[in-house]
């Protein structure tokens, strides 16, 4: 079947390899600020965007039903961008976002489900941790834009309301998981400010989880175990 040896073939890449996952979202965070905005740019960055998320899907998932539920969600996603793009139509590319924001999720859910696994902490375990954690950060930024395309001027941008890019979404996300807070972009509509406290509860909750699991896969040393008594 064609989609099993596609789910095989990603599968294989990424097998064991959240730290190459790890690095090409590193990469693609780093680079999206010095990529043109023009439509080709940003057509390019949705569709290393979606591969991985593909590919994470096709290595950590480990059923076909998984794969398939990915491919249906990436495929409007880059559809809905190119149209909206070539027709300069808001309205789809918002779809857009939708698609890809849950694209995001379930691929999250099964990362996560991975990471969280009833076994032994291993450090491909630990990068796919670090993973999902900076693909929460692309998640929210999604929900950002959606909210600024639902909402208008719902961000407070260089001191004037207004809307988001896909930049300044993804910048306003990671200053909110890691609690910086610069302050330069803010949110103003009470649907943005609503999101932003989600994520800011998702992280400090990602983090105390992680934590705790890591916790709980090493036993306490003996002379801990002798105190302890």
């Amino acid at each position: 079947m064609a989609l099993r040896r596609a789910r095989d073939a990603l599968s294989r890449i990424f097998y064991q390899r959240c730290f190459y996952m790890f690095a090409v979202l590193v990469v693609l965070i780093t680079v999206v600020p010095f990529v043109p905005e023009s439509d080709r740019g940003r057509m390019l960055v949705n569709w290393l965007n979606v591969f991985l998320v593909v590919a994470a899907v096709a290595a950590v998932g480990r059923t076909l039903m998984s794969f398939v539920i990915v491919l249906l969600l990436a495929l409007p996603t880059v559809w809905f961008q190119r149209v909206g793009l070539i027709e300069d139509d808001a309205g789809l590319l918002a779809q857009s976002w939708m698609f890809g924001s849950a694209l995001y999720f379930f691929t999250c859910v099964y990362l996560l489900r991975y990471v969280f696994r009833p076994e032994v902490m291993t450090a491909d375990k630990l990068f796919g941790a670090a993973a999902a954690y900076l693909m929460l950060g692309v998640l929210w930024a999604y929900g950002y834009a959606i909210v600024g395309y639902l909402y208008p001027r719902s961000y407070l941008v260089a001191g004037q309301p207004g809307n988001l890019d896909y930049y300044e979404a993804l910048y306003l996300s990671f200053t909110t998981l890691t609690s910086t807070g610069f302050g330069d972009i803010a949110p103003l509509s009470r649907p943005a400010r609503g999101i932003c406290m989600l994520e800011q509860i998702a992280g400090a909750l990602f983090v105390a989880i992680l934590i705790a699991r890591l916790a709980g896969v090493y036993p306490p040393r003996r002379w801990e175990r002798e105190e302890i008594r």
